[in-house]
């Protein structure tokens, strides 16, 4: 059987909440609650992946929509939703091939999934799609992470997996090139039971990611025909340091 033409099936998705473990407190859940207050509904979450904002917002009584890529996740958030009653609608689309029947005060870009665009063309296609689908006044808001510091990194980490108590291991390495701003990505995952390693599963991605400099990133808004109101440090709503690694941009669709 073929893999999928994206990354996140197989032991990648299924391991994706427990990875993660507890998200509520993390510091980009109240960055976009204030962004949504700000800019208003209904709001559009891009790469909702299994659910982290899009149940939260919608549990919170927030007019908002999902769409990912990956028929996993996309799968694991409706069954998180109905376990939890909570209503919710998710398109499975590709970002950059966007359409969806309606337009939005505010879309969401969160966990800088944008610089999972790898193809030299899908950035402009997907930030054409996005402004397509904000209403006059609307606002994009996406967080960007600058790669490279340090250059190769290798970080091994554990999990126990529910049900059945197994330890499912992660080994990621990754290595960033200077010259093209782009990462390259290898997770191999290993389900361990009673010490013996019962399952493997390995995604590697060459390039995985594009990395984004400040300017870089505000030249795609404005290219789009957005605004630039904000360039923001990190999930705040405190100017950007022109070093800032992690931050985020709002543009507003004219």
């Amino acid at each position: 059987m073929s893999e999928p033409d994206y990354e996140y099936y197989g032991l990648l998705a299924t391991t994706w909440d427990a990875f993660r473990g507890d998200t509520s407190a993390w510091e980009d859940r109240s960055f976009y609650l204030e962004a949504i207050r700000r800019f208003g509904e209904p709001v559009l979450d891009v790469g909702c992946a299994t659910g982290r904002l899009l149940i939260d917002l919608r549990a919170q009584g927030i007019d908002v929509e999902g769409v990912d890529v990956s028929t996993e996740m996309v799968a694991l958030c409706c069954d998180k939703a109905a376990r939890a009653r909570i209503p919710i609608r998710v398109h499975l689309q590709k970002m950059e091939e966007l359409e969806v029947d309606r337009r939005f005060r505010c879309i969401l870009v969160p966990s800088s999934s944008f610089q999972l665009l790898v193809d030299p063309a899908a950035p402009a296609m997907a930030m054409r799609r996005f402004v397509d689908h904000l209403q006059h006044g609307g606002a994009l808001v996406m967080p960007f992470m600058t790669h490279g510091d340090p250059l190769e990194t290798e970080v091994v980490h554990e999990v126990t997996r529910q049900g059945d108590g197994a330890i499912v291991r992660r080994t990621s390495r990754s290595r960033f090139d200077p010259a093209t701003s782009l990462e390259h990505t290898d997770d191999l995952y290993e389900v361990i039971v009673d010490g013996r390693v019962t399952e493997m599963e390995r995604h590697a991605r060459s390039p995985g990611v594009r990395s984004y400099a400040q300017g870089e990133a505000r030249a795609l808004f404005e290219d789009a025909g957005l605004e630039v109101v904000a360039v923001l440090k990190g999930f705040t709503w405190r100017p950007a340091d022109p070093t800032d690694g992690l931050f985020s941009i709002v543009g507003i669709s004219g």
